[in-house]
């Protein structure tokens, strides 16, 4: 594949909501014709419809087990040993933004 234009990258980096910076836009170029070139060699397999598609190496299935309740904690040690704390839950700092 050709080099990408510096609009092209520059054009790929704002659909990304990226910032585009001029010191990048060299190396980025060289990465997403990197890219590009390996969606190319996926694109000229020949696939026939009878070939099984492998979407996973692991044959690993999702296994799920019943809740079973198990030893509860006592909701007074709980609370003694918590930082900040009403009558009934524990007091956290809050992590999102608004």
């Amino acid at each position: 594949m050709e080099r990408l234009t510096d609009e092209e990258v520059i054009k790929v980096l704002k659909l990304a909501k990226l910032d585009p910076k001029t010191e990048d836009i060299e190396k980025l170029s060289y990465q997403l014709k990197e890219i590009l070139n390996e969606i190319d060699k996926i694109e000229k397999l020949d696939i026939d419809q009878n070939t099984d598609v492998l979407i996973t190496p692991s044959t690993n299935k999702n296994v799920y087990y019943d809740d079973k309740v198990g030893i509860m904690l006592d909701k007074k040690d709980v609370l003694k040993n918590a930082l900040s704390h009403d009558d009934s839950y524990v007091e956290v700092v809050g992590v999102l933004n608004d």
